[in-house]
Parts: C-alpha cells; sequence; structure tokens
C-alpha cells in the first residue's frame, strides 16, 4: 500500500511530496486542491521546521506527523518523563545531606527519583487516556474517524517542551514556578494543536479535550497525594 501524504497547506491528501526526473532534479509536488506546494518543508533546514513547531505553525505540524517517518515519539516521551521525574525529585524537601557515600539517605533519594519516575509516568497515562476516551466519545457521537495510534503518537511528540525542565530547574532563580507554568502551559498548547492536526477539528474540541486529559491527570496526581503510603514505605534500605 503507498504510503498516503498531505498537503501541509489544506490537508489534502497527495500521492507523492515531489518528483524525481534523474540527474538531481527535483520538483515539488504542487497541490491540485489549494495550487500550493504540497509539503515545502521538504526543502527547509530542520532547525527551520523545529521553530516553527515551537511556534505551533499548523503546517509544520502537518509535515512532522503527516510526511515524515519520525518514530521517535517512545524514546522521546521516556527522556520527557526522566526531566519531569528530575524536577520532582529536586524539590523533594526533608533530607539530609550526607557525604558519605555507604549512608542510607543517598539511596533513599536514588529510590525517589524511580517513584517520582513512576508519578510522572502515571500522569502521562492518565492524561492520555483521558484526551483519547473523550476524543473517542466525541467520534462515536459524530461519526467521525481517526486513527489511535497515530494520535497518540502526536500527544507524545507534542509533548516536547517538557525537555525545557531541566535548564529551568539548573538555572534555578525566583521565577523558576512562573517558568515551569508557562512551560506546562506551551505543552498544553502543542498538545491541542497535535489533536486538532490530526483530526482536523476546530480549535474547541481540541482545547476541551486537552482539558479533560488535564483533569483527570490531576485527580490522579491528587488521589497519589492523599494515599495513606508514601514512596519511602517501599524502600529496601529501611
Amino acid at each position: 500500500m503507498a504510503k498516503r501524504f498531505t498537503c501541509v497547506e489544506c490537508n489534502k491528501d497527495a500521492h507523492e511530496l515531489h518528483r524525481d526526473y534523474k540527474n538531481g532534479i527535483l520538483k515539488i509536488t504542487i497541490c491540485g486542491s489549494c495550487q500550493k506546494p504540497v509539503d515545502k518543508y521538504i526543502e527547509y533546514d530542520p532547525v527551520i521546521i523545529l521553530i516553527d513547531a515551537i511556534l505551533c505553525k499548523t503546517q509544520a505540524f502537518r509535515h512532522i506527523l503527516f510526511n515524515t517517518t519520525l518514530n521517535i515519539h517512545w524514546k522521546l516521551c521516556v527522556f520527557c518523563l526522566l526531566c519531569e521525574a528530575y524536577l520532582r525529585w529536586s524539590q523533594l524537601q526533608g533530607s539530609e545531606q550526607s557525604n558519605d557515600p555507604a549512608d542510607i539517605i543517598r539511596y533513599t533519594k536514588e529510590w525517589d527519583f524511580y517513584g517520582m519516575f513512576g508519578v510522572a509516568a502515571l500522569e502521562l497515562g492518565a492524561f492520555s487516556v483521558g484526551v483519547l476516551s473523550f476524543l473517542w466519545l466525541v467520534q462515536w457521537l459524530l461519526g467521525f474517524d481517526f486513527e489511535l495510534s497515530l494520535l497518540l503518537k502526536a500527544l507524545l511528540l507534542s509533548s516536547y517542551g517538557k525537555v525545557l525542565l531541566i535548564p529551568a530547574v539548573i538555572w534555578e532563580h525566583d521565577y523558576s514556578p512562573l517558568c515551569f507554568s508557562l512551560i506546562k502551559l506551551f505543552v498544553l498548547t502543542s498538545n491541542s494543536q497535535a489533536i486538532r492536526v490530526i483530526l482536523n477539528c476546530s480549535r474547541r474540541l481540541s482545547l476541551m479535550a486537552v482539558c479533560v486529559g488535564l483533569l483527570l491527570e490531576t485527580c490522579v496526581a491528587q488521589a497519589l497525594q492523599t494515599l495513606p503510603w508514601s514512596i519511602q514505605d517501599f524502600l529496601p534500605f529501611q
């Protein structure tokens, strides 16, 4: 089955992005619907594409999600979870400082990091389940169709903004809480744009899906905080 491409301007299907006339001569395919290049980004430098993606341009998202074979979403997901776990772990208080490498506190801190990674993974899972469940319900009510695996890939790729948590922690200052909030807002905005591109839906629907996912994520986070046990209860060095 031939790969399906998408025009980054009008979202119509295309059979090819360019035509090869040999001898190094390539001609970009023109969309039969909007009479514009199907994908202008195939001539662009990756840095330009990244900048446009950061600006949440619809064309850049369509190029990445439809017209490339980028399959790093699971690796990116793990890396983003590590970034979020490091942020939570660095904010833990109450542990005494110790220079003794054999001290139990050092091992406890290490296991705290693993615990924070697990919590971050659960919250991301809750967010994804909330978004996908809401969109599945809308699909059932309105009758439109979407590819679940592609939508999940879009959600994971559009969460790349979480890598900004690391420099925000390293260069800590009085405005760090504001930076964390802005990073969270940027990630949610990217998630909303990714949903909008995949479904070709209105901005309102994509924002509603993100809000449902955020609500479920918040509920899971609150539930984890109110549980009668803590991470330390499962540490082997007690």
